[in-house]
């Protein structure tokens, strides 16, 4: 059986591999630098999950959660926002299935997204 596709969506080097090896026994892992380049890998797939840094270089995360949520073929696809900003995090946890300050715990991570796999 497949595994589900998860999106990384993470402009840190460290995080985004700290982010793949957590989340590779349950799902495929894609990671993706910059906000650009992740409204052009929404146009062709739809990820089980997407993991989303507020700040990238190039298009926001912000931005990038608007279109996600603005896009029905997204309905099911679960969201863990990831960002270091305490106060954002607090004004965007009811737009995202779940808020996650950084430094995130890899341990924690690989618990609460197995629990979002279909």
């Amino acid at each position: 059986m497949n595994k589900p596709l998860a999106l990384i969506i993470e402009d840190s080097p460290v995080f985004s591999l700290m982010f793949s090896r957590a989340l590779q026994n349950d799902f495929e892992t894609e990671a993706i630098k910059d906000g650009d380049e992740a409204l052009s890998r929404l146009n062709d797939c739809v990820p089980r999950l997407i993991l989303l840094d507020l700040h990238l270089p190039g298009v926001s995360g912000r931005n990038i959660l608007d279109r996600i949520k603005s896009d029905t073929k997204f309905a099911k696809t679960r969201i863990i926002l990831t960002t270091g900003d305490e106060r954002q995090a607090e004004e965007m946890q009811d737009a995202v299935d779940l808020v996650l300050l950084k430094p995130i715990d890899p341990t924690q991570l690989r618990e609460l997204a197995s629990r979002m796999k279909p």
